[in-house]
């Protein structure tokens, strides 16, 4: 019997140890590998030989691993490259040494990739090695998915956040902006989502161009109108040229994308500057929306633990490689009673790749007014319920991540 791998790769998601934990389970009711070894620090850790046996990890550590935030077993920004023989050949050596048949990763749109280009390197190179994907990113940017494995937790703390935010900002009779900035780089799903509340004002998202004098308007005529203006911004919010609102896109993140954040305050000093308010107040959800683990979607956390589950289990089919495991919505149950349920399927990880699903300009509401109610009833599903935490000294419980023992 061989051995498998599991590594996460990318920003963490408050769920993404949940889908780690459905791998790990599942090999203990069924196991189709003798050990399921971690790979610490993601694909970087793995070529340097960096693993953490898994198999037995006791039943109360995996129950408080799912509501650990931020990745476990540490995460990288380092993409393998297509042509870069050397990494791959490193890769199946390590492999090989530790008796290793199949590697699940998890990670987004850059990880779905190294699954597709270590499955076609394989093909030739080491045909008894298998690549699967399980996806995750508070983005929601990945296709053909309904949705991400972290998203609606995500949103479920964005709203959170935009609520409460918006109560303390209404508790001052000032004139003043309020601009919370959102993660989004290429779509704006998370800055869309806050709009479940009914507390934003104005929505800047990346899928439509920032039109200077056009935006202004509206902040003069909403804050001429009541004195207030709650705007949400994607942190990818751009001008028609393709430039970034934000500051710090000279900078990149290893896999050649622009270091985003910024917006807000840029939005803010333009607001002030043009004198339509005399102050504005700026929040940063940045990370905070990817490790909150106090704000999980009880759907999110089911469907990521459950997408584990689910690789773990097609990969008994030896046949099964080069694949990625997502969720979809039961179109039928959907449009004939408005009910959420949702799907497991599995796609070419060529499918998942290199594409990437913006916010639906049809759900998109002119003059930066939000989103329509069709995109509000889409994505309130996803927040629903709270799962019961296991708390210690007052505080979530957590475990030491295992590239820390």
């Amino acid at each position: 019997m061989s051995n498998c791998l599991v590594a996460q790769s990318g920003g963490p998601t408050a769920v993404i140890n949940d889908s780690l934990a459905g791998v790990i389970r599942a090999n203990q009711l069924n196991p189709l590998y003798e050990r399921v070894y971690g790979g610490l620090y993601g694909i970087e850790g793995v070529l340097a030989d960096k693993l953490y046996d898994l198999t037995d990890l006791p039943t109360h550590e995996i129950d408080v691993l799912k509501q650990t935030p931020s990745s476990a077993l540490g995460t990288c920004r380092y993409k393998l490259k297509r042509g870069n023989d050397a990494d791959f050949r490193k890769l199946i050596d390590i492999m090989d040494a530790h008796n290793i048949s199949t590697l699940f990763y998890i990670g987004g749109n850059d990880s779905m990739d190294t699954v597709d280009a270590l499955t076609q390197w394989a093909a030739d190179n080491a045909p008894g090695k298998r690549f699967i994907g399980i996806p995750k990113t508070v983005d929601n940017d990945l296709v053909p998915v309904d949705h991400c494995p972290g998203f609606p937790s995500a949103a479920k703390l964005a709203n959170l956040v935009t609520h409460a935010t918006r109560l303390d900002y209404d508790a001052y009779d000032r004139p003043e902006v309020f601009v919370l900035e959102t993660m989004g780089r290429d779509a704006g799903w998370l800055a869309a989502s806050c709009c479940i509340t009914g507390d934003v004002d104005l929505l800047l998202l990346p899928e439509v161009a920032f039109d200077y004098d056009a935006f202004m308007a509206q902040v003069a005529r909403k804050m001429e109108l009541t004195g207030e203006c709650y705007i949400v911004v994607s942190e990818g919010a751009r001008y028609a040229d393709g430039r970034y609102l934000s500051a710090g896109e000279a900078a990149n993140d290893g896999f050649a994308h622009a270091v985003l954040g910024g917006a807000a305050q840029t939005l803010k000093q333009m607001i002030v500057d043009a004198g339509i308010a005399p102050r504005g107040v700026v929040q940063d959800l940045s990370r905070v929306a990817r490790s909150s683990n106090f704000a999980q979607s009880a759907v999110d956390v089911r469907e990521a633990y459950e997408l584990g589950v689910s690789a773990h289990m097609r990969s008994a089919d030896p046949a099964f490689r080069g694949q990625v495991v997502g969720i979809r919505r039961n179109a039928q149950a959907w449009k004939e009673e408005g009910r959420y349920v949702a799907e497991f399927f599995a796609g070419p990880a060529s499918e998942f790749a290199n594409y990437v699903k913006t916010f639906p300009l049809d759900w998109i509401l002119p003059n930066y007014q939000g989103i329509t109610l069709e995109a509000i009833e889409f994505l309130r599903p996803l927040i629903a319920g709270e799962p019961k935490l296991l708390y210690k000294d007052g505080m979530p419980e957590t475990i030491v991540p295992f590239n820390r023992r």
